[in-house]
């Protein structure tokens, strides 16, 4: 059974950065895609960025785009993602999440059904 641990967050100031990891325990991310989520309070979970499990395709929701990058590491078995820029309203709890993938073709895709969760840490962007 996949296991995800989301790690990195923090309270940082507008206009500052933060990484965090998603680490993955009990099973290789090998045929996983990995998508990240926010949920900030008062509004539903929203599907912000997501990467293949080659690493090769990455999609970000409109929100982060040009200010977060999503990235993965197969031999220490995490997945990251960096968030610049960062603003006031990025404050949420960020989650990661798999889903299986063993089809041929390159997949990942921002929200939608997942096999396995984090348990989310907290981002506050605030002065």
């Amino acid at each position: 059974q996949l296991q995800l641990v989301e790690s990195g967050g923090g309270l940082v100031q507008p206009g500052g950065s933060l990484r965090l990891s998603c680490a993955g325990s009990g099973y290789g991310l090998d045929y996983y895609a990995i998508g990240w989520f926010r949920q900030a309070p008062g509004k539903k979970r929203e599907g912000i960025s997501c990467i293949s499990s080659s690493g090769a395709t990455t999609i970000y929701g409109d929100s982060v785009k040009g200010r977060f990058t999503v990235s993965g590491d197969n031999i220490w078995n995490t997945a990251y993602l960096q968030m610049n820029s960062l603003k006031p309203e990025d404050t949420a709890v960020y989650f990661c999440a798999a889903k299986a993938w063993y089809g041929a073709n390159d997949y990942c895709a921002v929200g939608g059904e997942q096999d396995h969760w984090g348990q989310g840490t907290q981002v506050t962007v605030s002065s």
